[in-house]
This record gives C-alpha cells, sequence and structure tokens, in this order.
C-alpha cells in the first residue's frame, strides 16, 4: 500500500476516500447485557432494544465527517494554528473523531489521564495551556471544581446529556459546523499533540510530539505485526495513554476496523473476540493472567466461542513474567506473541520490540524497533558502554518527542547530542538483545499504571502520626508490582495499618498503598531516603533478580 503521508489526517482522509461504507470504529459496552443470555449480534436484531447503549459503529466517512466538523467549530471559535485542545473523556465512539479534529483545524490534542484529581487536571490544563477542554459526564465533578479557575480554557465543551451550567454542548454545537475537510496542511516537522509524563516526584511533565512522530509509529506498529485490512484491533487501554492508541495506528494505516471495548472482565474479551471476529488483542498482564485463570476455573469454556482468527497477542506498559507467556502459549498454542517497549518520550510503544519470530527469547525487551536505534550509555549519557556492561538505555529515531513544554532544563537532561533520548532505564546488551537489569527511576508500575511514590509520602506525611514514610515497589504476580508504605510512627503515639487505609481514602483508588509497614524509615547522610536498602529488606530486589526474565515496556 502507497505510504507517502505528511501526517496522519492525511491517512484518515485516505480511508474515508478509499472505503467510506466500511466500519472504522465499533464501541461495545458489554455491562448492557450483563443480564441477557442472547448474543451480542443477536441483540442488535431486537426490536426497540437500546442497542447504541451496547454496541454502536462507525464507518470510515462518519468518522471523517465528525472529524472535520469539529475541526471547522474550533476554527469559527478563534482557534489557530498551535492552540491546545484538551480531552477528558473515556474511551468511547466521540473520542478518536475528536482527537483528528483538532488536529485538522492545526492545534495540538492533548489527552488527559481520567485517573487524574480535580488538581491535577487543573495543573496539566495551565502546564499545556489549553485553550479548550472537551469532557465527559464521569468528569462533570472534577471539572466543576476548577471551574471557576481556569480562565485561559474558556470553551468548555460537554460530551453527554444533560450539559451542566459552567459548560457548553459539544453535539448541540459541533453538529452544525461545516463537513467539509478545512484543508489545513501540516508539515512532518509541526507540533500534532503534548502527552503527559512524570519523573520519580510525580509532578507531570509535557511532553511535545510532532507530526512525524505519530506518522512514524503508525509504521513501526504496521512493520512489527503485519496488520491488513483485514485485521481487526481489539482496544482495551485507555485512549489518553500512547500505548494503545499507538498500537491502533497499525490498523489505522491500513484502513482496519479497531472495537473499543469498555471493560476487562475475562468473559467480555474472549467473547469481544469471537463475535466482533478480533484478530489482534493487546493486553496487559493482568488481564491476561485473569483470562488463563478464568480459564482455568471453567468460567470461561474456549469451545464455547470462535476464536480462530486470533492470530496476535502482545503485552506493555509493565514488566512482562515468561512464565505467563508459557502459560498463554500452552493454551492459545497457534498466536504469535509480542512485546514493545518504549515510554511517552518516544511516541508510545515500538523503539524496542522483541519481535514475533524471538519468542525464545523471552525475558528480553528484545531489539531496536523499525526506524528506532538504541546503544547503552555511561554516566556521561553518551559513551557507549561495551557489551555486556549495565548502562542507561539511550533511544534515537523519527519518534523521539520535540521537548517538554515550557521545560528547557528537564528537555536537556533527557535529550543528548545527535537527537538522543536517555529513557532512565538501566540496561545490558546479550547475544544481540536488549535486558532491562533495573529502573533508574523510583517510580512504581502497578496494573500498567505510573504510581509516583513522593505523591503518597506527601499525603501520608500528613497524618499527625506519622514522623517518616517511605514508599516503594514491591514484586505482586498480578499487578507486576504494588505501592508498600515504610511508616515510622512518632514516639508516644500508636496508629494502626486500619487506621492508615482509613487516612489513605484520600488518596484516588489507584494510588493507595496496598501493604503497610511499621518501621524506621533509613536515611543517608544527605538525608536522602535509602530506598535500595528498604528493597532489600522488604523483597524489592527481588524485582532486580527477576529482570533476567523480564519484559518491560
Amino acid at each position: 500500500m502507497k505510504d507517502d503521508f505528511d501526517n496522519i489526517t492525511e491517512i484518515l482522509e485516505r480511508n474515508a476516500r478509499e472505503w467510506p461504507d466500511d466500519v472504522a470504529l465499533v464501541e461495545i459496552n458489554p455491562q448492557e447485557l450483563e443480564s441477557r443470555k442472547t448474543t451480542w449480534r443477536e441483540y442488535s436484531l431486537i426490536e426497540s432494544s437500546p442497542i447504541e447503549k451496547f454496541r454502536s459503529e462507525i464507518t470510515w466517512s462518519k468518522f471523517e465527517e465528525k472529524a472535520n466538523r469539529f475541526a471547522n467549530f474550533l476554527l469559527s471559535r478563534g482557534l489557530t494554528k498551535g492552540d491546545k485542545v484538551a480531552i477528558l473523556l473515556m474511551n468511547c465512539l466521540e473520542w478518536l473523531p475528536i482527537y483528528f479534529g483538532a488536529l485538522k483545524a492545526g492545534c495540538l490534542a492533548v489527552p488527559l489521564n481520567f485517573r487524574y484529581t480535580a488538581d491535577e487536571i487543573k495543573y496539566c490544563l495551565e502546564l499545556a495551556d489549553a485553550d479548550v477542554l472537551v469532557f465527559g459526564p464521569e468528569f462533570t465533578g472534577r471539572v466543576e471544581q476548577i471551574s471557576d479557575r481556569i480562565p485561559r480554557v474558556k470553551t468548555r465543551l460537554y460530551v453527554g446529556d444533560d450539559c451542566p451550567s459552567f459548560a457548553e454542548s459539544y453535539r448541540n454545537l459541533v453538529k452544525y459546523a461545516s463537513s467539509s475537510s478545512p484543508g489545513f496542511h501540516h508539515r512532518p516537522d509541526d507540533e500534532a499533540a503534548i502527552y503527559f509524563s512524570s519523573g520519580t516526584t510525580g509532578f507531570p511533565k509535557a511532553i511535545v510530539l510532532q507530526h512525524k512522530a505519530l506518522l512514524h509509529s503508525c509504521r513501526v506498529e504496521q512493520n512489527h505485526h503485519g496488520q491488513t485490512k483485514d485485521d481487526v484491533f481489539l482496544c482495551i487501554p485507555p485512549l489518553y495513554h500512547t500505548g494503545a492508541k499507538m498500537h491502533w495506528f497499525g490498523s489505522f494505516l491500513v484502513g482496519g476496523k479497531a472495537v473499543l471495548l469498555k471493560g476487562v472482565k475475562p468473559e467480555w474479551i474472549i467473547r469481544c473476540v469471537s463475535e466482533e471476529h478480533c484478530t489482534i488483542v493487546w493486553l496487559l498482564v493482568p488481564w491476561a493472567q485473569d483470562i488463563l485463570d478464568a480459564i482455568d476455573r471453567g468460567d470461561v469454556r474456549l469451545d464455547e466461542y470462535k476464536l480462530d482468527q486470533w492470530r496476535l497477542m502482545h503485552i506493555g506498559a509493565q514488566p512482562v513474567p515468561p512464565s505467563l507467556i508459557k502459560r498463554w502459549k500452552s493454551v492459545f498454542p497457534h498466536h504469535d506473541y509480542d512485546t514493545n517497549y518504549g515510554l511517552s518520550e518516544s511516541t508510545g510503544p515500538g523503539s524496542v520490540h522483541l519481535g514475533v519470530e524471538n519468542t525464545d527469547h523471552v525475558g528480553a525487551i528484545g531489539v531496536a524497533g523499525y526506524g528506532w536505534q538504541t546503544k547503552i550509555v555511561g554516566p556521561d549519557g553518551e559513551t557507549p558502554v561495551k557489551p555486556g556492561e549495565v548502562g542507561e538505555l539511550a533511544l534515537k529515531g523519527p519518534g523521539v518527542m520535540k521537548e517538554y513544554y515550557h521545560n528547557k532544563q528537564a528537555t536537556d537532561e533527557i535529550l543528548k547530542p545527535g537527537g538522543w533520548l536517555l529513557t532512565g532505564d538501566m540496561a545490558e546488551e546479550r547475544d544481540g538483545f536488549i535486558y532491562l537489569v533495573d529502573r533508574a527511576k523510583d517510580v512504581i508500575i502497578s496494573g500498567g499504571e505510573n504510581l509516583y511514590p513522593v505523591q503518597i509520602e506527601d499525603f501520608l506525611r500528613a497524618n499527625p502520626a506519622i514522623k517518616d514514610v517511605a514508599v516503594i515497589g514491591l514484586p505482586d504476580a498480578r499487578l507486576g508490582e504494588i505501592a508498600a508504605a515504610i511508616i515510622s510512627v512518632k514516639e508516644g503515639m500508636t496508629l494502626t495499618e486500619d487506621q492508615v487505609n482509613e487516612f489513605c481514602m484520600g488518596l484516588p483508588r489507584y494510588k493507595r498503598p496496598r501493604k503497610v509497614i511499621f518501621a524506621d524509615v533509613p536515611r543517608n547522610p544527605t538525608g536522602k531516603i535509602e530506598k535500595p536498602k528498604l528493597r532489600r529488606m522488604y523483597g524489592a530486589a527481588d524485582l532486580v533478580a527477576q529482570q533476567n526474565g523480564i519484559a518491560q515496556t
């Protein structure tokens, strides 16, 4: 297939032109059928059934029309090249047309993590200089809390019914905009999107990605996994994350259908693969483990589903135990398997990948991805170490970010001469494959989500009974890691685990420590917490030993 695109909006226009009536996106909300015995497709034939609440779809021409209408609406509001459009939505059919509509208007799309608190939403809107916020009903309360504290965001669009007073109805406004393409042409070096990342402090940094980076990610994914027009991609992770969207880009490049599944129950995933004829599924480690456990228990009977067309299962976003892949292959022996390494600063997954032909090397993160270069460098961040020696993994390729927005110091720390990006991950090369041996940062990856210890520590220190606290990651068979809080209690005071857990109800659920240990918190002479010592004491050192048999994205 000819590929002479300058940006990804041209791919959407090509798809709408060549396959206008083919289905582009399907949204499945399986909770609507939880109590029904009928199949999904049989349900769609039931007269008067509220099918749009369960299964809905749009064609490539409708996708293009929706994106054009949103783009023209933005232009009618006076937005110009370089303005920022923040997207705070759960996965839905509106998500991607809004994303592409922002790009078509010459704006930057700014996806926001749906787990953000109200204050985190405010912080990211301000950091990115957002001009527009598009949000869904799940976030009404959080946006209302900050609505009078985000004066720059004058256009606030609500996607849903019963629009709140501090916003405008997206659907009522956009439907009157022109459906014609605004004709804005992006150059490859133009800025396209801002994604958020964080260091060990937990304060988000705004990652600026260019159009050439997004386009390259399409080519990387399609090159690695060979998507064709007939493939159907099952997308479960949130679209705000580079991982989900950039894996979908491989199907997008060839005009293949994608299914957005709103739920992670094993029976929902298997049923969706069967009834939507999915051929490619990207999973997180907990979901893959849950599927295998459900099969072992008999909750999911594979002979009840059509799964012959399912050809590829790949995993990312956290360490992948080789034992899991061995177990998966024993249940699904015909599946190809791959794992991909990447970070938002490299436009998501694929800068390093194992490759479906290298499953005998499970445990390595793999080799340089399509169009990418890798090297492992010493303390100066530039000089390569000898093979077999541990150093920091560095990447170079078209997907490297342009910069951290409004943060030159942080940009200079991670971007080195010659276009090399320092990942912060320690690695070594053995037999031509790259293995991670430790993370340089203290970020805890739990169930595919990044947890930032300093944020949790700062929260816990507000408890009047806590003298000192350190949060580290401990190994967990299902989630990869869990957050453990080591707490030193003030002299003369008492504190129980139940009291700590009650206090942590003020944190978002995913940030709450899952283990509490009452002990002294060791610090070095400069006052820094000795987290390596704590890991050795409480078992997290096992993570280092496991790295020889673990791949991470």
